[in-house]
């Protein structure tokens, strides 16, 4: 991928936050900075530098992508559907299971996601919670 003005205006805007942000609102940031920088552009941007390897990449609850700049190593998200705070978990428990699984099916090369989403400490105490959904129950 050519570094073009464009994209590396993505890449530190991706810089500026620690929770996912759709492509729309990493295009206003963009904007609200003077960026000029189309939102086609955006997109293609951000499919790149995740099939780079580069950004995380979730689906939240309505399908709708999110980005977010991530450390290397293997790790899941535990996100606040509320407003998107995000912290990096690592889950030993998944990792067992996901190879038990694969091994009891015969299955080689295997990955995985795994993203949880719930509500923050911040936003319980607010009014702004959105009421519990049928994926907030325990068994799923």
């Amino acid at each position: 991928m050519r570094p073009t003005r464009q994209r590396r205006a993505v890449s530190e805007a991706l810089s500026a936050f620690d929770d996912f942000r759709s492509a729309q609102q990493i295009h206003d940031l963009l904007c609200s900075r003077d960026d000029k920088v189309g939102l086609a552009t955006v997109y293609r941007t951000l499919s790149a530098l995740a099939d780079a390897g580069e950004v995380d990449v979730l689906r939240n609850e309505d399908g709708e992508s999110l980005y977010r700049r991530c450390s290397a190593t293997h790790h899941h998200h535990l996100v606040c559907r509320a407003c998107g705070a995000t912290v990096e978990v690592e889950g030993p428990a998944v990792e067992r299971w996901t190879r038990a699984i694969a091994r009891e099916h015969g299955y080689a090369q295997v990955s995985h996601e795994l993203e949880i989403f719930g509500t923050c400490p911040a936003c319980l105490g607010s009014h702004d919670v959105p009421h519990d959904g049928p994926h907030d129950r325990a068994d799923g």
